[in-house]
């Protein structure tokens, strides 16, 4: 029995070293170690396909984000952004694959802010730590993201887009009606396509 003890203890503490390597190697923090790796299981990068681009008159309107706490912007509404293309990216900064994402969206924004594209993060958090407000000020600044972050912290936005999983990415076209979906990471070429053609329609 003693033996069985030393051997669970050492293994405990060679899982805590390797958390403790990951987490300063990707700067997430320990807990945002575990959390890359519930992310992974929840949102595999090919776990649903994107959604081919819909036609625009069978496309549905995309729900109005539900109240919540705006960060880079003022409280934003779909309504008032009529005649923009929208991506919305629910995310959450802890999340391993949102990460992985985030130099392209970022990049997007750069590229396309300024040609009719707006880009909102949904932060819909996974963890406790990441509901705070003031953690998530912080990893959005450290992250460098300048487009507009809104809080979901009770999940309302998140259930009435249906989402499943981190990162979900939509694209609205210019009358605010949902013409692209994908989940996971990927599809970058295929994403920035439907950017270029909402834009230019």
């Amino acid at each position: 029995m003693h033996r069985q003890s030393i051997i669970f203890v050492s293994l405990l503490i060679i899982v805590t070293v390797v958390i403790v390597a990951i987490s300063y190697a990707t700067g997430a923090g320990p807990l945002g170690v575990l959390s890359m790796g519930i992310s992974r299981l929840t949102a595999g990068e090919q776990m649903i396909p994107s959604r081919t681009l819909t036609e625009e008159t069978k496309a549905p309107t995309a729900p109005e984000f539900s109240n919540g706490l705006w960060i880079n912007s003022e409280p934003l509404t779909l309504k008032r952004l009529h005649g923009r293309v929208v991506l919305i990216e629910f995310w959450t900064f802890a999340c391993y694959n949102c990460r992985n994402t985030l130099p392209t969206v970022k990049k997007w924004d750069m590229q396309y802010r300024d040609k009719g594209l707006t880009i909102i993060g949904v932060h819909t958090p996974e963890l406790d730590y990441e509901s705070n407000i003031d953690n998530l000020r912080r990893e959005v600044a450290g992250l460098g993201i300048k487009y507009p972050v809104v809080t979901d912290n009770d999940y309302s936005t998140w259930k009435a887009y249906k989402v499943e999983a981190w990162p979900t990415l939509f694209l609205l076209d210019k009358q605010g009606r949902v013409r692209w979906t994908h989940v996971g990471e990927g599809y970058y070429d295929q994403t920035e396509h439907v950017i270029k053609k909402l834009l230019a329609e």
